[in-house]
């Protein structure tokens, strides 16, 4: 080969090679953004059987859109916020995804809830662009992200993550109660494998092999079998990957049975409505939990306000869901506004992987994301039921 050949040949090469991140780029959208107005949707449970965490989810999202807007908006644009109800369905979550993308022309899917339903509808987001941002689940598949597929760029979390939680909360309450023998019982989904997960992380660390693993079929009501063979099979400690009736039904059969033993919940069983409930059932309950529950006899400054005024909206006590729906929408106007006047998709992505850090009222831990890691927190906290309240024992745990 002559040598203008090879020159050439290398120039050429050269070239392919300056193209390869150009073709890797993630394409993000920027529909929903106008002078006037950014578009935002999601997909709650507000009639199936999670509409507990659904439907205060939705009023706090609410709640967030009307101060922000009665503020004057986002560098002048006011949130328009649309809201579908999923019913916990996957089918449901892709249809009303679908719907949102291509007939209200969302620039951003804020706080979809569920495990299954969002696992369902995500991919339909990547592919048109659409950023997914702090669904209501804590599972890997919504923070981890393969950097040789750009479109999964698009996805960030900002809930206490299923795994680690699970695993930094175990391993406190196995040193606390000197466990040789605990179990687990999890709901059969997207989110019971990830609580799974952190069990048997934990466990393999610990060098302490499980006594009993059983699941249950999501939206199951009776938990006989599962609760009488984790009796038989002599647990010392349940971890609970369930939500909130399955929470309330397990520790049910336990008393039904005489059965005295440990409960450790994942984080979704960290709500108001397990112990007004379950009343007597589910006293002495841990929990993994991301921020301490505010209670409107002892809450003080801002969370004393803002409590009264949820309560005021939605004519209802505020609970965790509420705040957590509420910080949905909040750190999305954080980012936005650190975004500029001039807001687009790539802007909104950069400002999001900037590594500024977002407080809210509550005193959760800080949001923060990079361009690697866009999960904002593993800091666990470790709540119990005493006498119908949530409680804080343990703070600061991460594994």
């Amino acid at each position: 080969m002559s040598t203008t050949y090879k020159v050439l040949g290398l120039a050429v090469g050269a070239l392919a090679l300056t193209q390869v991140p150009a073709l890797a780029q993630t394409k993000v959208t920027d529909q929903g953004i106008s002078a006037s107005e950014i578009v935002l949707g999601t997909h709650q449970d507000l009639s199936g059987p999670i509409k507990s965490w659904g439907v205060p989810v939705a009023n706090g999202m609410k709640m967030a859109a009307d101060e922000i807007n009665a503020a004057g908006g986002i560098q002048g644009r006011k949130i328009k916020l649309i809201i579908e109800d999923s019913g916990y369905d996957p089918k449901r979550a892709v249809l009303a995804s679908q719907k949102l993308i291509e007939k209200d022309k969302i620039f951003a899917m804020i706080g979809p809830m569920g495990s299954p339903t969002v696992l369902a509808a995500q991919d339909i987001l990547f592919d048109a662009g659409i950023l997914q941002l702090f669904p209501l689940t804590a599972a890997e598949f919504t923070y981890k992200f393969d950097p040789a597929k750009p479109q999964e760029r698009l996805k960030f979390n900002n809930l206490l993550p299923y795994v680690e939680s699970t695993r930094a909360a175990l391993k406190h309450m196995i040193e606390l109660k000197g466990s040789k023998k605990p179990c687990i019982m999890h709901q059969d989904d997207e989110y019971g494998k990830n609580v799974l997960d952190g069990f048997t992380q934990q466990l393999t660390a610990m060098k302490i092999q499980p006594a009993s693993v059983t699941s249950y079929k999501r939206g199951a009501s009776d938990f006989s079998a599962q609760v009488a063979k984790m009796k038989a099979d002599g647990c010392d400690m349940v971890v609970l990957g369930t939500v909130i009736r399955e929470t309330i039904g397990a520790m049910g059969e336990a008393k039904k049975l005489g059965w005295d033993v440990t409960f450790l919940g994942a984080t979704p069983t960290n709500v108001l409505e397990v112990p007004l409930l379950g009343k007597e059932a589910v006293e002495g309950l841990y929990a993994a939990a991301l921020f301490e529950i505010p209670y409107e006899d002892s809450a003080k400054g801002k969370v004393k306000d803002w409590l009264a005024a949820y309560k005021k909206q939605f004519t209802t006590d505020a609970n965790s869901q509420a705040i957590i729906g509420y910080n949905t929408i909040m750190t999305f106007a954080h980012y936005a506004n650190k975004a500029g006047k001039d807001l687009n998709g790539k802007k909104m992505l950069d400002s999001l992987e900037s590594g500024d850090v977002f407080n809210d009222i509550f005193a959760s831990p800080p949001t923060k994301f990079s361009k690697t890691d866009h999960l904002a927190s593993t800091v666990t906290q470790v709540h119990q039921i005493k006498n119908g309240r949530w409680v804080l024992l343990k703070d600061s745990l991460s594994f």
